[in-house]
């Protein structure tokens, strides 16, 4: 079950940090983009969490960029759920929202060293394809940067401008 983060909840809150932390610890300093407890509470950024029965598996955020973009700011399994297809739920609900949205492009940074490389291959699999920086990012050796149409199937999405 998907449902918007209760920030109430101390397991949310755990993994969340949890997962700040880890972005911080696998790339260069200053690389790290995923946002802290105050950045995913901001009126712009939308947090869901994945529960199987009583255990959290899983968390992934949507922020609004502009009317016709959003950027996946979290997405998270806990280690013991990993390679059961979780990610990818997580990762089709934020799709299905910025399609309720509106929205006509997601976009994501992540970082680039090998622990990253699962992300990658999930991202890829949902028809994101490698483009510029976005944003207010700028170009980063320990950053890669993915983007998708919304509307497009993912088998045939294209990268858009940066």
């Amino acid at each position: 079950m998907i449902i918007p983060a209760d920030f109430t909840n101390s397991r949310v809150i755990d993994l969340l940090q949890y997962h700040a932390a880890q972005a911080a610890n696998n790339t260069a300093p200053g690389s790290s983009h995923a946002l802290d407890l105050s950045g995913l509470t901001a009126p712009d950024v939308s947090v869901w969490t994945l529960w199987e029965g009583d255990d959290l598996a899983g968390v992934g955020a949507l922020k609004t960029l502009s009317p016709t973009h959003g950027e996946i700011k979290a997405m998270h399994v806990v280690k013991s759920r990993r390679g059961a297809g979780l990610g990818g739920k997580i990762l089709e609900h934020i799709i299905s929202e910025a399609r309720t949205r509106r929205l006509s492009r997601l976009s994501l940074e992540t970082g680039a060293w090998p622990f990253f490389e699962p992300a990658w291959a999930l991202y890829r699999r949902h028809g994101f394809v490698e483009c510029e920086p976005f944003g207010d990012y700028l170009l980063d050796p320990n950053s890669l940067f993915f983007t998708r149409e919304v509307t497009a199937d993912p088998a045939t999405a294209g990268s858009l401008p940066g």
